[in-house]
């Protein structure tokens, strides 16, 4: 069977999924305000059960969410994501003592949590981290500055990537799980063209201590990108999710809009761009399927299957919603139409989780990395 076949069952939870996000997660997310955490429903993901699942379930699974909530509600698909990105060391590296302290909350949708890990100066270049933690005998104390983190200022918690030995590159690198009161801890929120909360944070002299390493001290490089091949391909299938969305609207109004004498699906020049949309949707959908099913059996190649299935379907995704925009016409520019709120969210997911070049980079070494094992004696 292909990597990317879904079972009958999968294929009615993603129709479950998306009534759940209209009727339910909708109304939620309608009525939160933009640039903040929208802790109603984050709640509701909770009491949903979908919160919960971020940790018992597989990257398919991931996937078959985070889809299927953006056809029907972004806020709510972002709002899950986050908390999966910013607890995902937690459940994988943290202690027995950290799990029990923060995962009950984050499933129940009571505790927020960010990933702090992109500096001022080190955004695709994760390795190039300058958020200093210099020993101070009971621990370290961490100074310097994140920025471009999502659910920042607001979480309640950070996963926080520093640097414990210097001039060590990725080797340097410890992750510490950060609560959001401590000493010395600040933040502010940054305008964004998405609607999601992101700001930046200000570390001066934060104590944390061993109890607070996620992992192993100075192999916290290890754990970002452990968490990054797994949230990758669901970036794919965000933008997957928002692609059908658009796709959907897009079938609906040129089948019925009058222009030139018929309908707009009448235009060859309007078909054939529309066959084109569904061309790159269906194919960035399998790719993120076949990534994350990788991942699920421990494929070797899981970092390139990933980089390919996030770099495709983002960049898919922004052609299909922009098509959509020009198809649609002005009437789509208005504000609150659904194509200018995917619009304006596409964008992102092009630069964050590691940029487009990033995955390209990340895709050629891989390759040649394959090409050179291959020619080994």
């Amino acid at each position: 069977m292909p990597a990317f076949s879904l079972e009958p069952e999968q294929h009615a939870w993603r129709a479950e999924l998306r009534t759940l996000a209209a009727q339910r997660l909708r109304p939620l997310a309608d009525k939160g305000e933009p640039g903040h955490v929208n802790r109603p429903l984050l709640a509701e993901l909770g009491r949903l059960g979908l919160l919960a699942r971020l940790f018992a379930s597989g990257a398919l699974e991931l996937c078959l969410m985070r889809e299927s909530l953006a056809q029907a509600c972004t806020e709510a698909e972002t709002a899950l994501a986050l908390q999966g990105l910013g607890a995902h060391p937690v459940h994988a590296h943290g202690s027995p003592a950290q799990k029990e302290r923060w995962l009950p909350g984050v499933a129940e949708g009571g505790a927020v949590a960010a990933f702090a890990l992109s500096e001022p100066g080190a955004g695709s270049d994760a390795a190039a981290l300058a958020l200093a933690a210099e020993p101070d005998g009971a621990g370290w104390r961490l100074t310097g500055e994140k920025c471009w983190i999502s659910n920042a200022p607001e979480a309640d918690f950070y996963t926080v990537f520093a640097r414990t030995t210097p001039g060590a590159g990725a080797r340097g690198v410890t992750a510490f799980l950060v609560p959001a009161d401590r000493p010395g801890l600040t933040g502010s929120a940054l305008q964004m063209l998405s609607p999601h909360p992101i700001g930046a944070l200000r570390f001066d002299a934060v104590p944390v201590t061993a109890a607070d390493v996620l992992g192993e001290a100075d192999r916290g490089f290890a754990v970002a990108m452990g968490t990054l091949n797994l949230f990758r391909p669901s970036v794919g299938a965000f933008a997957v999710g928002m692609a059908q969305a658009a796709l959907d609207a897009t079938l609906d109004h040129t089948g019925r809009r009058e222009a030139f004498g018929g309908r707009l699906k009448d235009l060859q020049t309007v078909s054939h761009q529309v066959a084109e949309m569904a061309l790159r949707t269906e194919a960035a959908r399998l790719m993120v399927y076949a990534a994350a099913t990788a991942y699920d059996r421990g494929a070797a190649d899981v970092p390139g299957r990933a980089a390919m299935a996030k770099l495709l379907a983002t960049e898919a995704a922004q052609y299909v919603v922009d098509t959509a925009v020009q198809l649609h016409g002005a009437r789509a520019l208005r504000r609150g139409h659904l194509l200018e709120h995917l619009y304006r969210e596409v964008r992102a997911p092009r630069i964050y989780e590691g940029a487009s070049e990033v995955q390209r980079g990340i895709i050629a070494k891989e390759l040649y990395a394959r090409t050179h094992h291959q020619e080994a004696p």
